[in-house]
């Protein structure tokens, strides 16, 4: 039993379970606006499950690409991935496992998540592939978090909306532009290993900039899908909370860099899920 919990450990920390705060709260926004209140138990599950399993594919195939890079990274050299905790083949089952998952859950929500589940995942699976040869990986993996108030939308609807469109774009550039702040740490080993980051391209400052743009177009966007959902201010309150959020994250991270980890979990983390609870007050 010690041995399966500590397996199960090992798996969570491959795919940085903690790490769905990110993802999760948007679905259930984009799910709440869709159905004017309460979607029911069935797309709960539905929902969770399939945000769940999307991520652990998109991580699965990350870790699993990115071994011969994370064992040379001081940073990542102690992931399970790289160390022997969790084998190849016991991450090629894993990763195989959650996408045949995703598409089983996408086949029971309705026939356009059944359709989109495929597409859906290959996009997941883009970003370890871009980072070796584009420095807009940092887009698509907002592009891939994106996905989730689309997914969100399509369940309930079983079709896309403008305003759903309007909230997932706010969430790549949210979370392209986060991930550039992320990726100040891995700035000089990005240099040396000839990958491509923004943040290895042009410098740490002209970095921030790129970064505070992009958080900048997720106000924006955001406000944007709160006029065309014509939501009220409840979602008003949301989107101003997020930009003092942001402008937080900026200050922290331009102050001391040693804070990115702080300014990465803690406060993208808080953003997400209280933008969730202003949108549950402003429809139920």
């Amino acid at each position: 039993m010690n041995r399966l919990k500590e397996k199960l450990q090992h798996f969570s920390e491959l795919v940085m379970f903690k790490h769905s705060v990110f993802s999760l709260p948007f679905i259930f926004i984009a799910m709440l606006v869709a159905a004017q209140g309460w979607f029911g138990w069935k797309l709960l599950l539905l929902g969770t499950l399939a945000a769940v399993t999307a991520r652990n594919f998109a991580m699965g195939v990350n870790r699993y690409l990115d071994r011969d890079i994370d064992i040379l990274n001081p940073r990542t050299k102690g992931r399970p991935s790289v160390d022997g905790r969790v084998s190849n083949t016991q991450m090629v089952i894993f990763t195989v496992i959650n996408a045949l998952l995703f598409i089983v859950v996408a086949y029971f929500v309705n026939p356009l998540a059944f359709q989109l589940s495929l597409p859906i995942l290959l996009v997941l699976g883009a970003y370890t592939v871009f980072k070796r040869f584009s420095a807009l990986a940092h887009l698509i993996l907002g592009v891939s978090l994106g996905l989730a108030p689309i997914a969100g939308v399509v369940a309930v609807n079983g079709e896309i909306t403008l305003w759903s469109i309007y909230l997932a774009i706010g969430v790549m550039f949210w979370v392209a532009g986060f991930d550039l702040l992320y990726s100040l740490q891995d700035m000089e080993f990005d240099k040396a290993n000839d990958l491509h980051s923004i943040p290895s391209k042009l410098g740490a400052n002209k970095t921030m900039w790129i970064a505070r743009v992009f958080h900048l177009l997720a106000i924006i966007f955001w406000a944007y899908f709160v006029f065309t959902a014509q939501l009220g201010i409840w979602a008003q309150l949301a989107v101003l909370f997020s930009a003092i959020m942001l402008s937080y994250e900026h200050y922290i991270v331009n102050k001391d860099f040693t804070k990115i980890d702080k300014a990465f979990f803690t406060v993208n983390g808080y953003l997400g899920f209280v933008f969730l609870i202003l949108i549950i007050m402003e429809v139920i």
